[in-house]
């Protein structure tokens, strides 16, 4: 009866992975769309999202489980610091290079491009546990690097196919995302996420106000793009992460780990088909060979798995864009 029920309940926790990979995915075009169309700032995009997202988060889980972690993560100095440390090395520098990614490119590019940092995180393990690479990780370094040229250049040796400034911001990204992701595992244990990742939200987005201001300056205005603005903070935060944290009742962490992969695919397919930004054949199959990456590196064994703590469903459950 317990089997039964358990099996009955995985297709809500496929549902549940699927919604919020689509909402990251789709959030991150929305936002193009209020950068490069309607002349909103990215540094006061991510400073609104991370203060208000952080905010809610952490009353949310404060009111619905009475978290007492809320209070509790500050009361150890060797655990303020590590929160002080993700949140403006970690959780600020994810944001902001990526949202500074899709100003300088596209949305499909810079959440194909933050998707290396499954890549490096590999390397990382391998450098960590002074072994040599296994073949699968050899084959996803190589899928990814591939990946990499073909979305960059187009298939072509002799120019780039979007600016260097995206290209750095992107590949910025995929770096601050290793960090983000393998930092925090000591807080993530003693605290969970919610207390982790709203406080890590909450002073991020303080530490940048003093640059950016949350206050509206520039921008077009309207009630469509209001809406567009509570988009990316309810529907491309909080939501998906709250999806995400109950899809791990009836699915296992690898699982959501594959189907997070359709993020990218969202991302990609929302630009090109709403924004109009050419997609050709060496794009779409450097897509592919990325996120054949992320597919391919979350099917480790499960050894490896409960050793690392499965960094790619890690990468979600800590809100990898928060």
């Amino acid at each position: 009866m317990r089997i039964r029920q358990l099996m009955g309940a995985r297709p809500k926790g496929f549902a549940m992975v699927l919604t919020g990979a689509v909402c990251w995915g789709l959030s991150g075009t929305v936002a193009q769309h209020l950068f490069q169309n309607e002349g909103f700032d990215p540094g006061w995009m991510v400073t609104v999202r991370l203060i208000l997202s952080g905010s809610l988060l952490l009353t949310g889980t404060w009111l619905w489980r009475k978290d007492t972690a809320i209070r509790g993560i500050w009361r150890d100095p060797r655990d303020r610091l590590r929160l002080l440390l993700f949140a403006l090395v970690g959780m600020l520098s994810v944001q902001y290079t990526y949202f500074a990614a899709i100003a300088a490119g596209n949305a499909a590019t810079a959440t194909l491009l933050q998707y290396l940092g499954p890549v490096l995180i590999t390397g990382y393990w391998a450098l960590s546990e002074r072994r040599w690479p296994k073949a699968k990780e050899i084959v996803s370094v190589l899928l990814a690097l591939t990946g990499t040229f073909l979305l960059v250049t187009g298939g072509r040796t002799d120019s780039l196919s979007i600016s260097g400034a995206a290209l750095l911001w992107g590949l910025g990204s995929a770096a601050a995302l290793a960090f983000y992701t393998l930092y925090p595992s000591e807080l993530l244990r003693r605290w969970g996420s919610a207390a982790v990742v709203g406080w890590g939200m909450v002073i991020g987005g303080i530490g940048l106000a003093s640059v950016h201001p949350p206050w509206p300056s520039g921008g077009v205005w309207t009630p469509i793009n209001a809406l567009f603005i509570l988009f990316v903070i309810l529907f491309g935060t909080l939501l998906p992460f709250f999806l995400y944290l109950e899809s791990l009742r009836y699915i296992l962490p690898t699982e959501t780990g594959l189907l997070a992969s359709a993020e990218p695919l969202t991302a990609t397919v929302a630009t090109v088909l709403w924004l109009g930004i050419p997609f050709g054949v060496p794009e779409w199959t450097g897509a592919l060979c990325i996120i054949a990456t992320v597919v391919l590196l979350s099917t480790g064994d499960p050894g490896k798995r409960e050793k690392t703590k499965d960094p790619i469903a890690e990468q979600k459950k800590s809100l990898q864009r928060g």
